[in-house]
């Protein structure tokens, strides 16, 4: 087992700023370096209103880091908000150690977390549109093989051949990407067309929506207290209590400060959730921040345009709760997702909801049309449903959505 990375973070907050977010961004980013394998041996915050032109923080500051460094055998340095190009050179260059940025970061835990052909494009496009603004300066940093983090990605080799190498392969990522995405998009089209309803979990990294989806559907997909344990999207099918089928999708895991380069390149993974008919947000309801992740979420649904879906908001790890907890979301449920009893209230709400919004309908179906009966079963939620012998045939009443191919047939 290698040893892990010692590292020291490094903040700057400004006087007007809300010192609870704060506080939360470093715990976000002191996560984020875990997950990444890195062990936090100190954290130097500076109030400071303005961002020094050349170094981000002041000359003062940056000299005490640097005693630091060298007293602890410090091996990498991360700032919380993203420096430009000239800042990281001189910042390296003056602390003599690997210096990356918040967003670095979060590319290489992307990196690390990738499973899919996709995934990995996706990346791989994201760590290379933001080094090539940054090549100056990182001559030693990219040269020293051997890895570690914010190095984890495209080889360094390709890195050290000139830019025009690095832009041929942000072409050829996206062609292929392009691709991906068509494929994806026929998929998705293969669904409409058999009325497939779709239901995405969303939420903050580390909310649950990977154990909720394990739960609900009896799967195994990556489940570890970790952020972004989640990167591909995963679709399964899933029977609620009346028979209603449908397909209920785990998404990626968002988060306060995504680097913009990463948002574009998960836009598709994103697109799983724009083509929901239904979301279920996942909210870990014990997190001191929760409603600022809330919001993030909020706010990233409503700019991904899929903010006018039902949704049904869950708060997760009522467990882990200290004091009464006050839902701000309505319809809301709160639920600890390893307990069964609570995932089967949460697929009884979405039902509920549903049944709500749909168009009521009463149906006689003969007997001898068994493979329709089955379709209304799996395509609609029934409510009841009786034999009648002397028609030899069932009364059913239920629910179904109104752009759906069998309500005119009912």
């Amino acid at each position: 087992m290698a040893d892990k990375e010692k590292v020291v973070l490094v903040a700057r907050s400004e006087s007007m700023q809300d010192e609870k977010r704060f506080q939360s961004s470093l715990e976000e980013l002191q996560s984020l370096t875990e997950t990444a394998d890195g062990e936090v041996s100190k954290i130097f915050t500076q109030k400071r209103d303005r961002i020094h032109p050349a170094t981000y923080i002041g000359d003062g500051k940056l000299d005490e880091i640097r005693e630091y460094i060298s007293g602890y055998d410090i091996d990498l340095v991360i700032f919380n908000e993203e420096l430009s190009p000239g800042q990281l050179k001189n910042i390296t260059d003056k602390l003599e150690v690997r210096v990356i940025d918040r967003s670095q970061l979060i590319l290489d835990i992307f990196a690390q977390r990738a499973q899919t052909k996709e995934g990995k494009l996706q990346v791989e496009l994201a760590q290379l549109q933001y080094l090539l603004p940054r090549l100056i300066g990182q001559g030693t940093a990219l040269s020293r093989l051997g890895g570690g983090i914010g190095t984890r990605g495209p080889g360094e080799t390709k890195l050290e051949s000139d830019r025009r190498h690095i832009r041929r392969r942000i072409d050829d990522i996206k062609s292929r990407l392009k691709t991906v995405v068509k494929q994806r998009e026929q998929y998705r089209k293969r669904r409409k067309e058999n009325s497939a309803f779709q239901i995405a979990i969303v939420g903050y990294t580390n909310a649950g929506k990977s154990t909720f989806f394990n739960r609900a559907t009896e799967s195994d997909s990556f489940e570890e207290n970790l952020l972004f344990a989640t990167l591909d999207p995963l679709t399964r099918q899933i029977q609620l209590a009346s028979g209603f089928t449908a397909l209920l999708s785990d998404t990626v895991g968002f988060i306060q400060d995504l680097p913009t380069t990463l948002i574009a390149a998960f836009r598709s993974t994103l697109e799983e959730v724009t083509e929901a008919d239904f979301i279920i947000h996942m909210v870990d309801a014990s997190h001191p921040d929760h409603e600022q992740h809330e919001k993030t979420v909020l706010r990233l649904l409503s700019d991904l345009d899929a903010d006018h879906l039902p949704i049904l908001t869950v708060y997760n790890k009522k467990d882990l709760l200290q004091d009464d907890f006050i839902p701000h979301a309505f319809p809301s449920l709160t639920v600890s997702v390893h307990d069964s009893i609570d995932i089967k209230r949460v697929l009884d709400k979405v039902e509920e909801m549903l049944k709500e919004e749909w168009e009521d309908y009463k149906a006689f179906i003969p007997a001898s049309q068994g493979k329709k009966l089955q379709q209304v079963k799996r395509a609609s939620i029934v409510s009841s449903m009786y034999f009648d012998e002397d028609r030899e045939g069932y009364f059913i009443t239920g629910a179904i959505h109104e752009e759906h191919p069998l309500k005119n047939q009912l």
